[in-house]
């Protein structure tokens, strides 16, 4: 799908960009990207084994992530990263957003919003109850971006143990 978009911004912008499943040829540019997002979000992060790890996740025998590609002339600018899981609470599935991230000159211009209609579209055609991810508390323009389409919050902590 192919879309431009204008608005009503001191400068007009013009910007075309498609949002496509993540491709093999991509990877070496989801890594960077990756990269980015740890650095936004003030994370740690090594591409080391990435690559191939993806690659395993997204392409593997046994697909466990899936992958769209946010390509702006030819370039991956951003990505969005989901899967599907099980809620007992709900006793039924939803859609985890694992990463949305779009580099600086992809935002405000309506991407994320188009990611997340697409986001929609496929919770509801795989039957889920919900869309769940996280944000950190810090990053208050997701927040805001996030709160505006009309999704709310809920104040967990996230741990992690290493086996």
């Amino acid at each position: 799908m192919m879309c431009t978009h204008h608005y009503k911004n001191p400068t007009p912008i013009n910007m075309n960009y498609i949002i496509r499943p993540c491709e093999e040829k991509d990877l070496p540019e989801l890594v960077e990207l990756c990269a980015a997002h740890a650095e936004y979000e003030k994370g740690e992060y090594s591409p080391e084994g990435k690559l191939e790890g993806l690659r395993a996740a997204i392409f593997g025998e046994t697909k466990k992530l899936n992958c769209w590609i946010v390509e702006v002339n030819g370039k991956a600018e951003g990505f969005t990263t989901f899967t599907f899981d099980f809620s007992t609470w709900d006793a039924a599935p939803f859609l985890y957003m694992d990463c949305l991230y779009l580099n600086e000159s992809c935002r405000g211009k309506g991407v994320g919003t188009e990611i997340m209609n697409k986001i929609r579209e496929e919770a509801l055609k795989n039957n889920c109850k919900n869309i769940q991810w996280q944000t950190p508390e810090f990053n208050a323009l997701a927040i805001k971006f996030y709160v505006g389409l009309g999704s709310t919050g809920k104040q967990k902590m996230r741990f992690f143990l290493n086996p």
